[in-house]
């Protein structure tokens, strides 16, 4: 192996024998050799396909492309790559598309379409699936679990190929205010926390334009560990992604390899009728949660994980997180909570190596589950050097880790009787004792920062923010980027009934269930009520006593109940059918 350059696997070169007397067309030859189909051939060949490729397994190319942001522009192009290799197969590909939607909404309204597009998504993608496989090529967060929900309910042989990663960018100024120099790297985490530095006079114009203008360089997925690049790590340890797919950049010449090579795994897949419920399992699942705790991930993990289990028909409660938590370390310093960036994770072995040392020197990981190689997870595995602790300090060894169990804390108590979840990698402190400021509107609360209004010892409360009350349950990274960038992010905490970016950091729990729009305690909150969070017992608790509880809940229901803040439209359809977030909101 050359130098700081990370080899993927090559598709091995496959026996003519193993395609003897094996059908890869089954589904697709419905249409293509039945002269009752006369129809759907006429169409296929008006399309450019000839008489040869009708004998041939059709795969269906799903790139979650639009123009509009970094994570999701260059996936057409990688589409083109995934064709290219099926044609080398004796494949026929045929691209189709669904939509692409996701943080360059953040701070809108539009946000609130957010988490709705992963089942929009899902929905395109069984409905449209009709082919004998299928390689998607998702990019930004909500596109991976969309994809893996549609993969479980067809169940027709499936790779994932992840968009890949963006690349740090440079600053162009120091930014003493931040302690930032010029030279230095700069991502889209900084961009969302300049605005509140610029807020609180912490930086100037110049400054502030600086991080938005470099942040992002150009194509992939925001480069922390943050909701893409999580969702993407579990993605290859579950089994549905080739290895170090989840961290070749989206530049990489390596990450095009990748979309060529996915056709040869794909015919083998389709010659061992290896089907996605044949990889998704319980203890696929189990291994896809260590490697968030592991790895500092998302709290969007919870949610996608028990909707992408629901739809495998696979068994996941949400306590199952707090469980497996308990028993795994935070190993990885990487953004938001720490220092580096997806891409130094693929300079050190990416995903392969960090699950080669787990394997090793672990019983963390369930090296025996099947994935889309055709091949146990240990077996991908066999040729992949370890993690060398004396060259790297992006992945800290069992023995000092970052924090001895995982960051991942499902909390319950008065203020959310059925659960919240949070995302504690032990620099926020384990205990948080404030007053409320509540916001039934996000947009209410940058002017009161502003103003100065939000102070140490500030519980910041956003609710009604909730999969029904928003409705779509949008993300707070505006809010919280706020906060830090306000040099509050030590002495002020922020609950909400909504969720948070992966790129999010700070005392802060989101996903409170019952949420405000159903009359959950949250809607309850009044300003300058006293609340503990405490992540040792995993309580989240309202000082108010029982009356004065029960008091305010009879003046809610007295008051009338808010309607749906929708009434027509996708979002009101969603804010119909939408289960609570401690389900993982799924829609179907």
């Amino acid at each position: 192996m050359v130098p700081g350059v990370v080899e993927i696997y090559s598709v091995p070169k496959i026996q003519a024998s193993t395609f003897a007397n094996v059908i890869l067309n089954k589904f697709s030859r419905k249409l293509t050799q039945d002269k009752a189909r006369g129809g759907a051939q006429a169409m296929l060949y008006a399309v450019g396909v000839t008489e040869e490729d009708m004998n041939k397994p059709q795969i269906g190319i799903v790139p979650i492309w639009w123009e509009g942001n970094p994570c999701n522009s260059h996936l057409l192009d990688l589409a083109r790559e995934v064709k290219q290799g099926c044609q080398s197969e004796d494949l026929v590909g045929l691209t189709f598309n669904t939509i692409g939607y996701d943080a360059i909404t953040m701070g809108t309204d539009g946000m609130r379409y957010s988490l709705p597009s992963r089942d929009l998504i899902a929905d395109s993608i069984e409905s449209a699936q009709h082919y004998d496989g299928n390689i998607s090529i998702p990019g930004c967060d909500k596109n991976m679990p969309g994809c893996v929900m549609a993969a479980a309910r067809h169940n027709r042989p499936t790779i994932i190929v992840y968009g890949g990663t963006i690349s740090a960018g440079v600053r162009q100024v120091d930014c003493p205010g931040m302690g930032f120099k010029k030279g230095g790297m700069v991502n889209i985490g900084d961009a969302f926390e300049s605005y509140g530095a610029f807020l609180t006079g912490s930086i100037t114009e110049e400054q502030r334009i600086d991080v938005v203008r470099h942040a992002c360089p150009g194509p992939g997925a925001c480069g922390g560990m943050y909701t893409a690049n999580t969702m993407s790590s579990i993605l290859e340890v579950l089994g549905m992604s080739l290895p170090y797919s989840a961290s070749i950049p989206a530049t990489w010449p390596e990450k095009k390899q990748e979309c060529y090579r996915a056709a040869g795994y794909m015919k083998n897949l389709l010659a061992k009728d290896i089907k996605p419920r044949d990889i998704l399992t319980r203890k696929s699942f189990e291994n896809a949660i260590t490697i968030v705790n592991i790895t500092g991930g998302s709290t969007n993990a919870v949610l996608h994980l028990l909707a992408m289990a629901r739809s495998a028909d696979v068994p996941l409660t949400i306590d199952d997180f707090q469980v497996i938590a308990d028993r795994t370390p935070f190993l990885c310093d990487l953004r938001p909570s720490g220092k580096y960036l997806m891409e130094d994770l693929h300079k050190v072995g990416g995903i392969p190596a960090l699950l080669k040392y787990l394997l090793n020197h672990s019983t963390l990981i369930h090296g025996d589950q099947l994935t889309v190689t055709g091949k146990t997870l240990a077996q991908n595995l066999e040729g992949v050097q370890e993690l060398d602790f004396t060259t790297q300090d992006v992945v800290r060894p069992l023995e000092n880790p970052i924090k001895a169990t995982g960051h991942l804390t499902i909390l319950k108590g008065n203020l959310a009787p059925s659960t919240a979840v949070a995302k504690l990698t032990g620099k926020e402190g384990l205990i948080f004792e404030g007053v409320a400021k509540c916001f039934d509107v996000v947009d209410d609360f940058y002017p009161a920062l502003e103003r100065g209004e939000i102070t140490a010892g500030t519980v910041v409360v956003f609710r009604y923010q909730g999969p029904k009350g928003a409705p779509g349950m949008p993300e707070m990274l505006g809010p919280t980027g706020a906060i830090m960038g306000a040099g509050l992010g030590n002495s002020v905490a922020l609950i909400t009934d909504g969720r948070f970016s992966g790129a999010s950091r700070g005392f802060i729990i989101g996903h409170v269930t019952p949420e405000a729009q159903v009359g959950g305690p949250i809607a309850l909150l009044k300003d300058g009520d006293r609340i503990i969070i405490d992540a040792k017992t995993r309580n989240l608790e309202w000082l108010v006593d029982e009356a004065t509880q029960k008091a305010r809940k009879k003046e809610w229901e007295t008051s009338g109940k808010r309607p749906l803040r929708e009434t027509r439209g996708v979002l009101y359809r969603y804010a119909r059918d939408v289960a609570p977030a401690s389900e993982g909101a799924y829609t179907d």
